[in-house]
């Protein structure tokens, strides 16, 4: 796999989320994790690079930092496929939002801290608002972890409350 063409690609769904401060996926977040997450065909790509500070042992991720990296990377991959199921840009209104319904992964091998991470989804169902997804995670080509997300749209800018914390 050539982690760099996927890395060098322009659209990534964070660039089409502004005022985004989440920890994990905004690009308002500077001391986040920055993910970048793209479009690899059916499947949505990520490809992270961790920082000696978000070890858990020594020379491995954190397992909540993990949780972290698919919980983002889920709901942007929800984002994007609610955007690609309607034929249109992701920079199109009506804007979407997603958030965590459940998360639930299982961690099948130690997954390093110094080497790049990869991340890859799949939108499995979509019924209404809620959007399932499977992500595997590998660390130097080696499945490390796998999850089952449930995204829940939170918000639809066509259906804008003027009360909403989601705005």
């Amino acid at each position: 796999m050539d982690h760099n063409n996927l890395e060098e690609a322009k659209d990534y769904f964070q660039h089409h989320m502004p005022g985004n401060v989440c920890f994990g996926c905004g690009v308002d977040n500077s001391e986040g994790l920055q993910i970048k997450s793209s479009w690899d065909g059916d499947e949505s790509v990520c490809v992270w690079h961790s920082k000696p500070h978000l070890h858990g042992w020594a020379s491995l991720l954190n397992g909540g930092v993990m949780a972290t990296l698919v919980d983002c990377h889920c709901m942007c991959t929800a984002m994007a496929h609610a955007y690609r199921l309607e034929n249109r840009t992701m920079d199109s209104d009506p804007h979407y939002k997603y958030a965590t319904g459940t998360l639930s992964i299982k961690y099948l091998k130690p997954t390093s801290n110094e080497d790049p991470v990869v991340l890859k989804a799949k939108v499995t169902e979509v019924k209404s608002r809620k959007t399932t997804l499977e992500c595997s995670i590998y660390s130097n080509d080696e499945l490390t972890a796998t999850a089952e997300v449930i995204a829940i749209r939170v918000f639809d800018s066509s259906k804008r409350d003027p009360d909403s914390k989601f705005t």
